[in-house]
């Protein structure tokens, strides 16, 4: 089967800031219990993705383009940029911060931990 992957544009995702556009990947059905999210994300200039907690599962970024500042679990800040993995645990919380006037392209893969 081949599709085109659903685009939709998110205001204040988690309480972030601006928006951000999630290009989905794999629906949540088609993750087949194993998870919520596959998607290919796109931060907008100015925009962030707001510090959350992940109950149940887990999502790692991987940064493809763009440069942002990652929140880790204990509020530490740290620039990311391409090739850059953000791995956050079950039951930890982050949040994804881009400052600049570029797009900041990640993967992101939501994964339940049962």
């Amino acid at each position: 089967m081949i599709r085109k992957a659903s685009c939709s544009t998110v205001a204040g995702m988690m309480g972030g800031k601006g928006s951000i556009e999630i290009r989905e990947i794999l629906a949540k059905n088609e993750l087949m219990g194993h998870g919520t999210l596959y998607a290919h994300v796109v931060v907008n200039p100015r925009s962030s993705i707001g510090y959350h907690r992940h109950i149940g599962n887990t999502e790692p970024y991987y940064i493809l383009s763009g440069h942002g500042v990652f929140e880790d679990n204990d509020h530490t800040l740290t620039e990311v940029g391409p090739g850059d993995v953000c791995l956050i645990r079950c039951g930890e919380s982050h949040g994804l911060d881009n400052p600049h006037d570029e797009p900041l392209e990640i993967m992101a893969l939501v994964l339940n931990m049962a």
